[in-house]
């Protein structure tokens, strides 16, 4: 550990998974490192709700891409497999329809073709061409150009062959590259569905973005045991384990600078710390608002979202592990949240039950449910009863599931709490309530996305899905590896 002496401390605010991932690498590579943290417990918008015998993950409910975090552990000399254990889910999700139309994604691909051949005759060669296309745009995206701290657009697709950026499908919609493989409008919605998550519509974020249905399906989604906090809590047992200092119930009130360089933090208390090196896990507009006193940058953001976390007595019949329910007009409903600015007439959501894979997150013979609802942003909602509107979707959204013939008695949610945009912000600093950072418009991604490090503070760094490389747990766990790496480069 004489490495250890000779490198400068790090402050890191904030233990969302990109806090986590940073602390672990920048602790592997001998810094000293404190992470601060608001709420009693790390996390982030991956966090952990607890009540009469429920175990909530209050966010991402899945885990994809399971060798990043198999990757991080062994960084550390540690297997993934002796800290987690994980469980498969498939069908990974089903998509419904109003008119009784089901849909569902696995990883075994006899399932998978037979899926689609229900809504898309002789599909099966424009299946594994679609997945021979996708694997291809995956391979390029993740060894050439996610994976590297990069500010030249050039230098950035430069390292690209013509051939291959022709493939990136970036001067076609995502919906349009989908529709090279797929005549079922049904399918092409299923696959699409993960634009939201991207902040924007199928209809307009670029075909790069078929690589997203490709990773799951190609890598499974999977439920650590005990919900995707027992993956929180094993990353901040390997990060206390490296000596990483936790200080937990902590907020950070300031960063303090002399305008050209980061000399420390200042807490709630009024304590100062001098550290020459800061990583914010904080919305990279949030931590210019409200730790640097200054104007935010505009970034586009990706939407809000209202949650509900019920704990039900007994069992909930019709719904498997993650649910996804479309509207009748699903390109209206991109319209309404991402064009209007308004709560969708045709409401999609998804619903997960968890405790139909890990009955232990619910006391014995009863179900955990979680609901996700996609709303407008809190500025474009001004004013906007939140209270209420939850109220409204909470009804409209078990009036659904009455009609798909989910047995859901609402007298037996003997366990409920509902987060609204309000809620979000205020517990983790999200900007504007966004549920999942900045969007991945292309001129949001790579070098044309907010950097991981200040152009103006000289030691400023940032992490999480408001940065590079993007949003998910699997990208902002990359995210930390690249800031370490960013720091080593500029020290």
């Amino acid at each position: 550990m004489k490495r250890a002496r000779t490198r400068p401390p790090v402050a890191i605010i904030g233990g969302g998974m990109g806090g986590l991932s940073a602390a672990i690498h920048l602790r592997l590579r001998g810094h000293e490192v404190v992470l601060y943290e608001a709420n009693p417990k790390v996390g982030g918008r991956a966090n952990l709700l607890e009540r009469d015998g429920f175990r909530f993950d209050t966010g991402p409910s899945l885990l994809n891409y399971p060798w990043v975090f198999r990757d991080l552990f062994a960084q550390a000399g540690r297997r993934m497999e002796d800290e987690i254990e994980l469980l498969p889910v498939d069908p990974s999700l089903v998509f419904v329809w109003p008119d009784g139309v089901r849909f569902a994604l696995s990883s075994r691909l006899d399932r998978l073709v037979a899926e689609c051949a229900q809504l898309d005759r002789d599909v099966e060669p424009r299946l594994f061409a679609f997945l021979q296309d996708a694997e291809a745009k995956y391979r390029i995206a993740f060894d050439k150009l996610v994976v590297r701290n990069e500010d030249n657009p050039l230098r950035w697709f430069g390292a690209l062959s013509w051939r291959e950026m022709r493939r990136l499908s970036i001067h076609h919609s995502l919906d349009r590259e989908l529709e090279r493989f797929f005549r079922s409008a049904r399918i092409r919605q299923a696959l699409g569905a993960y634009a939201m998550y991207l902040g924007g519509s199928p209809y307009a974020l670029p075909g790069f973005y078929s690589i997203l249905a490709y990773g799951e399906l190609a890598y499974g989604l999977w439920l650590p045991r005990g919900g995707i906090y027992a993956l929180v809590a094993a990353l901040a047992r390997l990060a206390e384990d490296l000596g990483v200092e936790f200080r937990l119930g902590c907020p950070v009130r300031r960063i303090r600078t002399d305008g050209r360089r980061a000399l420390g933090v200042e807490t709630s208390s009024g304590e100062r710390e001098s550290f020459p090196l800061i990583v914010s896990n904080v919305d990279v507009p949030t931590t210019d608002e409200q730790l640097l006193q200054r104007k935010a940058r505009r970034l586009r953001m990706t939407p809000a979202v209202v949650t509900f976390y019920w704990g039900v007595r007994g069992a909930v019949r019709g719904l498997g592990h993650h649910t996804i329910f479309f509207p009748d007009d699903v390109r209206a409903a991109y319209d309404d949240l991402f064009v209007h600015h308004r709560i969708p007439a045709g409401l999609p959501f998804y619903v997960s039950v968890p405790s139909a894979t890990d009955p232990s997150l619910a006391p014995r013979g009863a179900t955990a449910i979680f609901v996700l609802v996609p709303v407008p942003l809190l500025s474009e909602m001004h004013g906007a009863d939140w209270a209420s509107i939850a109220g409204h979707l909470r009804a409209r959204v078990l009036a659904r599931l009455r009609r798909e013939g989910v047995e859901l008695d609402e007298t037996e949610i003997d366990v409920e709490e509902t987060w609204t945009p309000v809620e979000w912000q205020q517990r983790f600093g999200l900007y504007d309530g966004s549920a999942f950072g900045a969007a991945h418009t292309l001129r949001q991604i790579g070098p044309f996305r907010a950097p991981n490090y200040s152009r103006e503070i000289k030691g400023l760094y940032y992490v999480g899905a408001s940065t590079t490389p993007g949003t998910g747990l699997p990208m902002v766990a990359l995210g930390g590896r690249l800031v370490a790496d960013r720091i080593e480069e500029q020290l």
